[in-house]
């Protein structure tokens, strides 16, 4: 049997967008009226490559059992009884409320692992607004936003490594498969490209645009001896009834390709250069936390190579400063230059996207940045940094502890990151910087 998982929160936090966004239609009714969800419902869906039971509860409310709040609550807590994981869902755009704390103190006391989804959380701002789901005490909040798409692939990370299963261990030993995502507009050589990986020709192509379907999903030996699997590389196609404009991108479609990856390649025309739509896949890729490579096709038909790379270094240096330093791998995937410098490229962004810096150096680091450059007052009082720890890699993410660390502007965030990333040689790696206070706001609430 699959594993079970129920998704739980209050009313109106998302609940039933996120079942939906997951299990990859619209199963259950949304809407923005409380309580819509009265009973329970039950879909399959597959989360980071396994099948899973995905559960879609009432909301969670404080009432007497005779009535229907109360009988929702009681359906609530009978699913969980048969998960094997609960997602607790909160909104972050009105923050945390005494009833999303009463449950988080409910739920610390059953025998069921709990993922705190911190829903509602689009753009910069709202990831930062998702910190405060730490007081929770149900360990790291993922934020998401489930209308949208955003951060699906961190919560298929996070649930893959809360839901051990039977093989799972050789799923993640040293022979387990290295997961790569192929991504990029319609005709910039996508599907050549996997010809060239795979030695065969798998994938159908030509010079019209729109050529691939369906999802593959095929697994090949790269030079290395490593195994390598090639995940949902379909899916960047042209929207229904748009016939002008070639290169409108299907964000759901990307995502499902990228929250199934370790390592994305982007496959970017060298000579139309990178546009609008290579950067917003970019960014999706630099948001779901996802190693990148950008492999710069068509090389061989572009004249003057010095002109168009720095090009490219102009708009990457512009527009994508969050990923300084990322790989970019000129080639033609036509005739197989270059092709064979790519998987080198992709292990090597894969390391990175899995190294652990041990403690010490991370604080002799951490000393240093504070010394070199320390952080600004903020309404008059200066914020007091104390320690930092890198609690998970994939990707490489930063977790600095300090009075009132939350209130660090965004400047001195860049500059944290920027200088990790330097310090310790991580080019093109997206790293999370989680900011917290050292109050325990729940510790007096909970014994």
């Amino acid at each position: 049997m699959p594993p079970t998982i129920a998704i739980l929160g209050r009313p109106n936090v998302g609940k039933s967008t996120l079942f939906n966004r997951l299990v990859g239609r619209k199963i259950a009714i949304v809407d923005d009226t409380p309580g819509v969800t009265r009973d329970r419902k039950e879909a399959e869906a597959r989360i980071a490559g396994r099948d899973v039971t995905l559960i879609d509860t009432a909301g969670l409310e404080e009432a007497d059992p005779e009535t229907i709040p109360g009988r929702m609550r009681a359906s609530s807590e009978a699913a969980l009884r048969q998960s094997d994981l609960a997602l607790f869902v909160i909104d972050v755009r009105t923050g945390l409320t005494n009833t999303d704390r009463a449950f988080a103190r409910w739920l610390r006391r059953q025998p069921v692992p709990v993922l705190v989804v911190a829903n509602k959380a689009e753009g910069r701002q709202g990831v930062n607004a998702a910190m405060e789901a730490f007081e929770l005490g149900l360990g790291d909040p993922v934020p998401v936003s489930a209308e949208h798409g955003d951060g699906m692939g961190g919560l298929h990370d996070a649930v893959r490594e809360m839901l051990p299963e039977e093989g799972a261990e050789a799923e993640d030993g040293p022979d387990r498969p290295l997961r790569l995502a192929i991504v990029g507009r319609p005709n910039a050589g996508k599907s050549t490209l996997l010809n060239a990986l795979l030695g065969e020709e798998r994938m159908i192509t030509g010079p019209e645009p729109g050529l691939t379907r369906d999802s593959v999903s095929v697994e090949f030996t790269d030079a290395t001896g490593g195994l390598v699997r090639l995940v949902d590389t379909a899916g960047l196609r042209r929207r229904a009834r748009v016939t002008e404009k070639l290169e409108q991108m299907s964000t759901a479609a990307t995502i499902a390709a990228l929250k199934e990856c370790e390592v994305a390649v982007l496959v970017v025309d060298a000579l139309q250069g990178m546009d609008e739509q290579d950067l917003r896949i970019a960014r999706l890729a630099e948001r779901e936390g996802r190693g990148i490579v950008i492999a710069l096709n068509k090389w061989d038909a572009v004249e003057d190579r010095n002109a168009a790379r720095k090009r490219i270094e102009d708009v990457l240096t512009a527009s994508l400063a969050q990923l300084r330093g990322i790989f970019v791998v000129p080639l033609s995937a036509e005739t197989g230059r270059g092709v064979e410098t790519l998987m080198p490229r992709v292990r090597e962004a894969h390391a990175l996207w899995n190294r652990r810096v041990p403690t010490g150096e991370l604080n002799r680091w951490f000393e240093g940045a504070l010394a070199k450059h320390p952080p600004p007052l903020v309404e008059g009082r200066r914020i007091k940094l104390r320690y930092a720890t890198m609690p998970k890699a994939r990707p490489p993410t930063i977790a600095v502890f300090g009075t009132r660390a939350e209130q660090l502007p965004e400047d001195w965030r860049r500059y944290l990151v920027n200088s990790f990333r330097e310090t310790f040689t991580m080019p093109g790696m997206p790293i999370r910087l989680n900011l917290r206070g050292t109050s325990n706001p729940y510790a007096e609430q909970d014994s």
